[in-house]
């Protein structure tokens, strides 16, 4: 597979945004952690049509214009990790779900660290948005683009 990547400017710093084909395979953070997410080789490519919609997209909800995305989504991981990403698609723009209630979902009650694991492996972030995923207690749980973001994120949905 090629993928390739666009560095995009935002209120919660700088996204590489990364295509295979005409689907989106990633949105990742600036101070990502290494193999967060598994995708190479990268080649860069600022004209893309997929990531300069996709960039058009982000943009316009930054500015409080969009809700919904709409863009083709090319997830890379296991079955597991596969249904928590599409629970994820669910949840209502200024709405939040506990790992809890995702994982009962998918029909896996029990395995709430494991939705939990796979929220952070999340490879199109924002989108796929796991900012809404919050502790059963209601705080503010880890994020792969830091609780600050996570928190801006959320604000901007009210």
């Amino acid at each position: 597979m090629s993928y390739v990547y666009k560095v995009m400017d935002s209120p919660v710093g700088k996204l590489k945004l990364v295509a295979n084909g005409s689907k989106l395979s990633a949105i990742l953070w600036e101070n990502d952690r290494p193999n967060r997410v598994r995708i190479s080789p990268l080649r860069e490519e600022k004209d893309s049509p997929v990531l300069l919609e996709t960039e058009r997209q982000l943009t316009e909800y930054f500015a409080g214009k969009r809700s919904r995305f709409e863009l083709e989504l090319d997830f890379a991981g296991t079955e597991f990790q596969k249904k928590v990403w599409q629970a994820l698609l669910t949840i209502p723009f200024g709405e939040t779900r506990s790992y809890g209630e995702i994982a009962a979902q998918i029909g896996n009650a029990k395995a709430v660290r494991a939705v939990g694991a796979a929220n952070g492996r999340n490879p199109i972030s924002i989108i796929a948005p796991c900012h809404r995923v919050i502790g059963a207690s209601g705080d503010l749980t880890g994020f792969a683009g830091g609780i600050g973001a996570k928190k801006l994120l959320l604000a901007l949905e009210r």
